[in-house]
């Protein structure tokens, strides 16, 4: 069973924050797949992940481009069966429920908008499904300075 944990953006995008999380994660030595509700959000960050820093670079490729995703150690995808890059950490974001379960992934991540009432919903019903299922769940908050504080 993964680890669970639920990051409630309340003072930064969703944009500003996920880079650095996946930074911590291949930093680690893990491969992310990180899974979107809509191509639009996917193609999105795709984008903003090759510019999001000047001093930096995330290697990733889309689920659009399928001979690369093997190769990639960070993987954006709509799809919940998506695991290509034998990824051992998903991120969830946009409200993105891992459907088809986490597989072998070590580590499972919420990443929600604490300002969009919808994504808010879904994350309490996951932390609901999370805790049935017996999962070891996590919850952190953004403080004003925007760095997580562990709250449960």
């Amino acid at each position: 069973m993964p680890e669970v944990l639920f990051y409630h953006l309340t003072e930064s995008r969703l944009e500003e924050a996920l880079p650095d999380l996946l930074e911590r994660s291949l930093a680690r030595g893990w491969r992310a797949v990180v899974q979107c509700v809509t191509t639009e959000r996917r193609d999105a960050l795709d984008q903003h992940l090759w510019t999001f820093r000047e001093d930096s670079f995330l290697p990733h490729a889309t689920d659009a481009a399928a001979s690369a995703a093997t190769l990639q150690p960070v993987l954006l995808t709509t799809d919940p069966a998506q695991r290509a890059n034998d990824p051992q950490v998903r991120f969830m974001v946009e409200g993105a429920s891992p459907e088809a379960g986490w597989g072998d992934a070590k580590r499972g991540v919420y990443l929600f908008d604490g300002h969009d009432d919808h994504q808010l919903q879904l994350a309490r019903e996951r932390w609901r499904a999370e805790k049935a299922a017996g999962n070891d769940i996590t919850y952190w908050q953004q403080t004003e300075d925007r760095r997580w504080a562990k709250r449960a």
